[in-house]
């Protein structure tokens, strides 16, 4: 035992501490390594207590957390599964080299999956199950470089076709199948999106903790099920990777298993050339309170690590770093030999006996099927913690010196012949030389009643079905409350002031009673419940904590104390839009990946959502998520006191970007009723996969009646709020339009034009001018196609503002790109008014002078559209100038 005697060198009682660790090894052979663990632990705390500072050692060795001797036997045939691995290697390289050698450049990748074929075939062939009578079925997130194989495995089960090979890549005729894993562009298909790397890891923690949630309360049985999550060693330097993985080690989340495969190469180079990144990701998940598994090195190491009496092989394995890792695969035996075992003189004699091509066949712990197997099996077993696997492999696998454990490795994805023949040979493919005629490059499938094929339909039979597959709809509709249910909120408020937020808690209050969707509602914040007025929903619901509530709150003597419970239905994450927004959309798919649907409500600062979770919020609309983010306090002008980093003007521009996100700028109580009933009909009842975002806002006014026959406009996103009524001769007439808190000084600017200049104003609420926009597209885009059509279709703004007389101007608290969506199917002149620029602190009038969109500047807008029209002057717009006090040489609020 070499590391015993360099420890004991500077020991000042080398007997005593010789003694003492030959009673802990007889410990571990008599009563294992459980006891010895237990009575260490008793000791150091012992120590402890005594003043010694012990500090935490966060890594172990670097070598397999399993020994040898503790592995489960293999239950598998590995030849058999080595030769349908093969296959599968063989069917995903040819299916991106045949992809790269038609035109167009196409791309794709043949290195990730190379290096983590043996990762995912362990997984399907023995642990992965389906959705059947018998099981919910595991959750996939599976790393999106790695598709071309699970494309490659589809094809042998005969789920995808020779044709849809063919066509990677190129999906516009319908023909084909995705770059990687998106459920929108194949919905039966793939179960969650992950190449937006990051997203993946982050959304799959909240995703196991959400099945804890259901479960907690009730919703949905507890079972065995995992959510498995694939990632790359580089995709870890994204913050969203390791971001959350607190919440799963402090929740104890034992149904998540991360499997990172650890190629030590990210898309340039080594991922830590000069460290090691397995012992950086062991450290760090350790420390949050993981089961860490490291599986580094594969059976064919197991003979040289039992030689290692001295522990000099381990002290090099620790002590070389990636890059020289990296070397070795890259540069063969002979290298290896030279610089790895070469280091001392005992670990070159362990390798004299071995040949160059021996050394090389060194494997890792990743491309083992059995020391996979042994990960795998622990995970399942693993109670109270969740458990990520450390599987060292190579990159390229396989791609010889085309690619294998190159630098430029990731980017391959042309082979030459020679490179493709190789291939072939390595990993004994029974294709002629003939079938690669004018550099073709075959896919292979063998006889359906070949062995390999019957023992791939068995194993996963027994697994209830194939991987990945997704369920469209949920196997029942509910049925949501009408709009009738709120029809105290579509009354006037009278003399009552109430914002919109006010609003929206009391619709949803009122929805929380409805005996079926009132449990299917979650509600989310991210830590400022209070803020939106919320906070009576901790007594009434309770909020979710896996413990419950071990303390009596600061606050429980008030009638809004702070409820922490088991089965809490409110999820109050902290202060984390990211975690809180991985909640939302693991709820708002469960009724694909639980066939359970849910309804949940996210609630935040508008400036904190899209353009702080944006990319995430792509991957719900990719997710096909349904439910509702709301952007509380939002506009630029109404948040007063807050400043540049909190208003947002900017919202309603970044959520059109995502096509299936419906997105509404309220002003009255009666709109956001409106537009949420409408959204519960669509999501829940129909289950249409769209997303609803509404603005709302902090503003307290009065709100009137609901107008009779205005559900249709507020949904499609325009009605006229109020007719001027017949133009008499001579009458100058403006058509307003505002949505949010500006349609009520769009409102106050009827009235000046009116006093001050004789002017009638026609109102428009607009609650949605994406909305409108998507329409006008819709109608534009027909009428190209359908030129001989007796009746061209119109746009809604277009239907409702043809006829009108006079000029448009619209106003939100939003940039002016949000109104100018619409300007193409506007009939007439068009001004639009907008709060461009930075935010900044104020009351809310001086914010609306300054963004130039308060009702001063609107009434001024109209008569200088009146004036271009040339139905008045200059002088008379010099005049609303003056009249209104506007200062004419003020800096633009865009460049201020």
């Amino acid at each position: 035992m070499n590391w015993l005697n360099e420890m004991l060198q500077n020991d000042p009682d080398p007997q005593e501490s010789r003694e003492w660790i030959e009673s802990l090894k007889a410990v571990i052979d008599h009563d294992g390594a459980g006891r010895a663990h237990q009575l260490l632990e008793g000791m150091v705390e012992l120590t402890r207590r005594a003043g010694a500072h012990l500090p935490f050692a966060p890594t172990t060795e670097y070598i397999n957390t399993i020994p040898t001797h503790l592995e489960p036997a293999f239950p598998g045939d590995p030849t058999m599964e080595w030769r349908i691995r093969s296959m599968i290697r063989w069917n995903a390289m040819a299916m991106v080299v045949r992809a790269n050698r038609k035109p167009g450049d196409l791309g794709g990748h043949i290195a990730s999956f190379a290096s983590s074929a043996t990762l995912y075939d362990v997984g399907f062939n023995h642990f992965w199950r389906a959705p059947s009578a018998d099981h919910p079925g595991d959750l996939l997130y599976i790393q999106g470089h790695s598709s071309p194989g699970i494309y490659a495995r589809a094809f042998l089960e005969g789920r995808i076709s020779e044709s849809q090979l063919d066509n990677f890549r190129m999906e516009v005729d319908g023909r084909g199948i995705s770059s990687y894993p998106h459920p929108w562009l194949m919905p039966d298909f793939w179960q969650t999106p992950t190449v937006s790397m990051g997203l993946g890891p982050l959304a799959a923690i909240y995703q196991a903790r959400s099945w804890k949630y259901l479960e907690a309360r009730g919703l949905m049985p507890k079972t065995d099920r995992k959510v498995w999550c694939f990632l790359g060693d580089g995709e870890t330097d994204e913050p969203e990777s390791l971001g959350a993985i607190g919440v799963a080690g402090r929740e104890g989340l034992d149904n998540l298993v991360f499997v990172i495969n650890c190629n030590l190469q990210r898309l340039d180079g080594p991922v830590r050339g000069n460290g090691k990144i397995i012992q950086e990701l062991e450290g760090a998940f350790r420390g949050h309170g993981w089961n860490v598994i490291k599986t580094i090195w594969g059976g064919y190491w197991d003979p040289l690590l039992a030689k290692d009496t001295q522990g000099i092989l381990r002290k090099v394995m620790m002590e070389t770093v990636d890059g020289e890792y990296q070397n070795c695969k890259a540069f063969g035996g002979a290298y290896t030999r030279e610089h790895f075992f070469g280091k001392t003189p005992e670990t070159l004699a362990m390798v004299a006996n071995m040949s160059d091509d021996d050394i090389w066949r060194l494997n890792r712990g990743g491309h083992d099927p059995h020391k996979v197997y042994a990960a795998y099996d622990a995970a399942v077993k693993t109670v109270g913690q969740p458990t990520v696997i450390l599987a060292k492999t190579v990159k390229g696998y396989g791609m010889g010196t085309a690619g294998e454990a190159l630098n430029p490795t990731h980017q391959t994805k042309k082979l030459d012949d020679d490179a493709v023949r190789a291939f072939r040979d390595r990993f004994k493919l029974p294709i002629d030389d003939a079938q690669f005629k004018d550099g073709n490059v075959p896919f292979f499938r063998p006889d359906e009643k070949s062995p390999e094929m019957e023992y791939m339909r068995e194993r996963r039979a027994q697994k209830g079905g194939y991987l990945p597959q997704r369920r469209r709809k949920a196997t029942q509709s509910l049925e949501v409350p009408p709009l009738a249910t709120f029809e105290r909120l579509l009354k006037s408020t009278g003399e009552r002031e109430i914002s919109t937020t006010m609003a929206f808690v009391q619709m949803f209050n009122i929805i929380l009673r409805d005996k079926q969707v009132g449990p299917r509602c979650v509600p989310i914040v991210a830590d400022e419940a209070r803020t939106f007025g919320m906070e009576g929903l901790f007594r009434q619901l309770g909020i979710y904590a896996p413990q419950g509530q071990k303390y009596k709150p600061v606050d429980a003597d008030q009638l809004m104390f702070y409820r922490e419970d088991a089965a809490g239905q409110v999820l109050e994450e902290g202060i984390t839009e990211a975690g809180a927004f991985s909640s939302w959309l693991a709820l708002a798919t469960s009724y694909s990946t639980n066939d359970l649907p849910m309804l949940p409500f996210y609630i935040y600062y508008s400036m904190f959502g899209f353009q702080r979770v944006g990319d995430s919020a792509w991957q719900a609309g990719d997710m096909r998520a349904r439910g509702f983010m709301l952007g509380g306090t939002a506009g630029r002008t109404t948040l007063n006191g807050e400043g540049l980093q909190h208003e947002d003007g900017q919202s309603h521009i970044q959520s059109s970007f995502i096509p299936n996100v419906r997105s509404y700028d309220p002003t009255f109580a009666y709109e956001v009723v409106t537009v949420v009933q409408h959204g519960m009909q669509r999501m829940l009842a129909e289950q249409q996969d769209e997303y609803f975002y509404i603005t709302l806002m902090n503003e307290n006014y009065s709100h009137p009646e609901m107008p009779e026959g205005s559900a249709e406009g507020i949904i499609k996103g325009m009605y006229l709020l109020k007719d001027a009524g017949k133009a008499r001769k001579g009458e100058l007439r403006v058509q307003l339009l505002g949505s949010g808190t500006i349609l009520r000084e769009v409102i106050a600017a009827a009235d000046l034009l009116d006093a001050d200049f004789g002017i009638k104003a026609d109102l428009w609420s607009c609650p949605s001018f994406t909305e409108l926009a998507r329409d006008g597209v819709d109608a534009e885009r027909w009428n190209r196609f359908h030129p001989e059509a007796k009746a061209p279709r119109k746009a809604w703004v277009t239907q409702q503002l043809e006829g009108r007389s006079g000029p448009a101007i619209a106003a939100t608290d939003y940039v002016r790109t949000f109104a100018n969506q619409i300007r193409e199917y506007v009939p007439m002149r068009y001004s639009v008014l907008g709060t461009d620029g930075y935010g900044r602190s104020d009351t809310r009038a001086n914010l609306r002078r300054h963004f130039e969109v308060d009702r001063f500047h609107v009434a001024h807008a109209a008569v200088a559209a009146l004036a271009a029209d040339g139905k008045l002057t200059a002088k008379d717009v010099a005049r609303a100038i003056k009249l209104y006090k506007l200062d004419a040489e003020k800096q633009n609020p865009l460049l201020a």
